[in-house]
């Protein structure tokens, strides 16, 4: 009988709206569910694409036996579960957002909003935290590290306010 594969995942979580409480219970769920998780320190950010309160964000590394598109209909169901309104613009308030930044050395382009690596990678509020929990790992089609991503990063030397939840 064989094992089942697992996969890491990298993960970007955050909120604005209560987000303390939210990330906390996210990242909670998280733990629940997927056991022991690398989690990186939670920053305080301004919201990007739109005007409105400050996020926290954070990344996680987690192991998990599903596969990328099953991990995203859990995670999308825990937003849910946090009272996620996917019904206003792409960029507003959100009481928790997580996806999927990288999946093992995977590529998935146009599979609906499933893109692995995620765009977003290249916002700071997504990178920074990334980078401080797995600097080695290769961003595939890239090459580069998250480290080596975020050396070269415009937003390296702004301070980012650390949060404790």
């Amino acid at each position: 009988m064989s094992r089942p594969r697992v996969s890491r995942a990298y993960l970007s979580l955050g909120s604005n709206l209560d987000p303390e409480a939210n990330l906390a219970s996210g990242i909670d769920a998280l733990r629940e569910q997927f056991g022991e998780i690398v989690l990186s320190p939670v920053y305080r950010t301004a919201a990007v694409g739109f005007d409105g309160a400050d996020f926290l964000n954070a990344a996680a590394v987690i192991e998990t036996g599903m596969d990328p598109y099953s991990l995203n209909a859990w995670l999308h169901a825990l937003e849910d579960a946090h009272g996620r309104d996917r019904s206003g613009p792409r960029f507003g308030n959100r009481t928790l957002d997580i996806d999927i930044v990288l999946f093992d050395d995977r590529v998935l382009q146009g599979a609906g909003n499933l893109h692995i690596p995620r765009p977003e990678l290249k916002h700071a509020f997504v990178l920074r935290p990334l980078a401080e929990i797995a600097p080695d790992v290769v961003v595939p089609g890239d090459g580069r590290t998250l480290a080596q991503i975020w050396a070269g990063h415009p937003d390296r030397e702004q301070a980012m306010e650390t949060v404790a939840l």
